[in-house]
């Protein structure tokens, strides 16, 4: 290189660093890249998920829905999220971005359609989390009074646990990211161990009836009441895009990580499930009525994998907590910087390159709901249950969550004629996208279907407001700034 080469305007020798009054303000707020390798990102993306969490507190829901055939579901909700795994694989390789289905749906549609999709992410989310959030001070209260007979809040639990994984993910992705998925490999190898040794104590009546159609209650139907639940088992699944500005290689890893935590995921539940429903002799309701089957399994093998067993459940919430939260704050950060949602979320730790103000959002105003949650109990109800509470959040959070992914699924093929039309494969960018999408169109259904019980009632009407207001918004925010269209996605992965 030319010595003299950096004193010419806009050129940098690769020792300098540009100063950041010289950069755009949505350049000055990059994360730090290759800090992340596909092992990372898919220990993150499981993490999120969360498997001994999820399973823990959503199977029984699921087993009282669908009946002893409720595995079934779940190899149907497999199925469902590789449709979907392949509609973020291919934006992925197109335009990896930290900014996730945001940028991809908004890249397709325009401006307006990336502020709600940013909305309508960032709200689905964040609700979600409260969830997590609120069942690890929960969980780990119910541990302590099972174990020590200690009766603590689990409030002052909840507090203390977020704001130590704060900490955690201020200090650094590439650290935060190590300890999620210490937390998961400890969690899935417990939850294997247990099912196993379950799984042989049930080998005198073994069979193959939780996979038999005809033992579905209520046939398709109940497969179709059950398939929400199912979904949300998978929630998570995406976190490996989120964090592709941080990939080493981006477009080749984030969509290797997405197949493979969906394929781990998918048969690590058919596991659990069956080893569950195996464990409980085929009896639903028996199942249906345990507060958290999995563990009534655990306590019928050995005394030490139910120990193993609650801490599996325990550092699957951290682990979920803490990959979460750093993906889907990332989701907000991304938005922020590019002017869809308030700069101040778009702004990075200028030491250790993390979004700090995101983050910091993110996890406040879920805080701020599930105090909420908790007045709104005092007042009506009384106390509020974290069990509870996390299948009421979670399901508000994942009617949301469903319309970003439908929104995603739609805008792939818009995508690739548009940008990439030489690229374009009529199966893979046109036919699969259009099956996930029709296979969204289903939870979306039987979560807002009416009849349900309260509050769950109340959830699509929350949702059609927060459409509606955010589609304002946007509108709104899209006239005002005219420039707002070229920032949408402007700033790719590996660029």
């Amino acid at each position: 290189m030319d010595p003299n080469e950096s004193m010419v305007p806009g050129k940098l020798s690769a020792t300098e660093v540009e100063p950041q009054s010289m950069a755009p303000p949505h350049q000055q707020h990059r994360l730090r890249s290759g800090s992340l390798g596909i092992i990372d990102i898919s220990a993150a993306t499981m993490a999120n998920i969360g498997p001994a969490m999820s399973f823990f507190f959503g199977f029984g829901f699921l087993a009282i829905t669908a009946g002893v055939a409720s595995p079934l579901t779940i190899v149907a909700a497999g199925i469902a999220i590789a449709f979907l795994a392949n509609t973020l694989s291919e934006f992925s390789k197109a335009q990896p971005s930290a900014g996730g289905f945001i940028t991809f749906v908004g890249k397709s549609f325009g401006p307006t359609s990336a502020v709600t999709t940013a909305i309508l992410a960032g709200v689905g989310y964040i609700v979600a989390m409260a969830s997590v959030i609120a069942i690890s001070g929960g969980f780990l209260s119910i541990i302590l009074s099972h174990y020590l007979k200690w009766n603590v809040p689990w409030g002052i639990l909840t507090v203390i646990l977020t704001i130590l994984a704060v900490m955690l993910m201020i200090r650094g992705v590439s650290v935060s990211t190590k300890v999620a998925g210490f937390f998961f490999a400890f969690e899935i190898s417990v939850l294997f161990i247990v099912s196993i040794v379950a799984i042989i104590q049930s080998g005198g009546h073994l069979s193959l009836t939780p996979f038999e159609p005809s033992h579905i209650t209520n046939g398709m139907s109940g497969l179709a009441a059950g398939f929400p639940l199912a979904i949300y088992l998978f929630i998570g699944w995406e976190n490996s895009a989120a964090l592709a500005e941080e990939t080493n290689d981006p477009r080749r890893n984030v969509p290797k990580a997405v197949f493979a935590s969906v394929a781990i995921m998918s048969i690590s539940y058919i596991v659990f499930a069956y080893a569950t429903v195996t464990g409980f002799d085929y009896n639903v309701t028996k199942l249906g009525n345990a507060a958290i089957p999995f563990i009534s399994v655990a306590n019928g093998t050995v005394a030490i994998l139910a120990f193993l067993a609650y801490l599996a459940g325990m550092t699957s919430t951290l682990g979920a907590l803490v990959a979460g939260t750093n993906s889907q704050a990332r989701l907000i950060f991304s938005a922020g910087r590019e002017g869809l949602l308030p700069s101040v979320i778009g702004k990075v730790h200028q030491e250790r390159r993390t979004p700090m103000n995101a983050i910091l959002v993110f996890v406040g105003i879920s805080v701020l709901l599930i105090g909420g949650w908790a007045v709104a109990h005092l007042v009506g109800s009384g106390t509020m249950d974290p069990i509870n509470f996390f299948a009421e959040s979670s399901t508000m959070g994942t009617i949301l969550v469903l319309l970003v992914y439908l929104l995603a699924n739609l805008a792939l093929p818009f995508y690739y004629k548009k940008y990439k039309p030489a690229d374009f494969k009529m199966v893979r960018h046109g036919v699969l996208p259009i099956l996930g999408a029709l296979f969204i169109i289903v939870p979306l259904y039987y979560l807002a279907k009416p009849g349900q019980p309260t509050p769950y009632n109340w959830y699509p009407y929350i949702a059609l407001v927060v459409v509606v207001l955010a589609v304002i918004y946007a509108s709104v925010l899209s006239k005002r700034n005219p420039g707002l269209a070229d920032r949408v996605g402007s700033i790719v992965a590996d660029e």
